[in-house]
């Protein structure tokens, strides 16, 4: 765990909160990351057989549910890892740690949209996508902030499943099932979390030992670090063929898939050839271009 007493501060300044702007309350909902959930699941329903089928306003609920939870599980992440944001640069800013939020506002606006978005998930589309929706939000919560993300350098590589759910959750509220396709989905996300989060802790590394986090550049170093980034890379590569090789996607996807994942494959190798920072900063701005990308591909393929 975490020591408490690099925190000392944070609690003087939670108790001098004043009253919480929406503006604050939008922060803890991690829009950045909501924008990427909405996006690959948005794919997920695109793709999914029986799409044109479905009432418009449906679908608008359910990418609304989508989006909601997201930011919902964003809110109780913040809230539970308000001591680490406080002594990381890159997180000192947000709404708890610079006191502009009491955490239990926090932890009472995450669980209430998280309860409404499952609820609304459904009763608008069908119960599979929400106890789908349901298990992303525990597992980011639970699996990863509160049981890994403190205690294992491989916190991204588990918990990453929590933010590959979004296709599944997007087939699953258009069929009301789950077939190989999403798994395919899912898996691309899976393997794409860790060398794109493994990019960021390369040159946020010193953010990460101040909070005492175990990510892998902490507890294994910065080498064998970009050399699981290269694996992970390899393996992403072809498992994104695959929709186009079974027949799922067009040539056209798989040409797009191929040439994404040959740019990231050169990242990487960068990355891993160069001691120079500026390379991991490419490659986590490219990593997340990359998704946007590839999804976009989905759509189109």
């Amino acid at each position: 765990m975490t020591n408490p007493a690099l925190y000392k501060n944070t609690s003087a300044n939670l108790a001098n909160t004043s009253d919480a702007g929406i503006q604050d309350y939008f922060e803890l909902l991690k829009p950045r990351v909501m924008t990427l959930v909405v996006f690959t699941g948005f794919a997920g329903m695109w793709v999914a057989p029986g799409m044109e089928n479905i009432h418009p306003f449906l679908l608008v609920i359910a990418i609304a549910c989508l989006a909601i939870n997201a930011g919902a599980a964003g809110a109780i992440n913040m809230w539970y890892d308000r001591d680490i944001d406080a002594v990381m640069n890159r997180t000192k800013d947000r709404p708890l740690p610079d006191g502009r939020v009491h955490p239990g506002e926090a932890l009472a606006f995450g669980v209430i949209l998280s309860v409404f978005s499952v609820m609304m998930m459904g009763l608008a589309t069908n119960w599979l996508a929400a106890a789908l929706l349901a298990g992303a939000n525990l597992f980011y919560v639970f699996i990863y902030t509160i049981w890994l993300k403190r205690r294992t350098p491989q916190n991204i590589v588990i918990g990453g499943a929590a933010g590959a759910f979004p296709p599944m959750i997007g087939w699953a509220a258009v069929t009301g099932d789950i077939t190989l396709y999403p798994l395919i989905l899912f898996a691309i996300i899976f393997m794409w979390t860790p060398p794109h989060f493994w990019a960021l802790s390369l040159f946020a590394n010193s953010d990460y030992k101040r909070a005492d986090i175990p990510m892998m550049t902490v507890s294994a170093g910065a080498r064998s670090t970009k050399v699981q980034m290269l694996i992970y890379t390899a393996l992403l590569v072809p498992l994104t063929l695959l929709p186009t090789i079974l027949g799922y996607a067009s040539m056209q996807y798989g040409m797009a898939a191929g040439v994404l994942g040959a740019g990231f494959m050169l990242s990487a190798l960068k990355v891993f050839k160069s001691d120079d920072l500026k390379y991991a900063r490419i490659m986590f701005g490219y990593s997340v271009f990359y998704l946007f990308a590839l999804f976009l591909a989905v759509i189109f393929g």
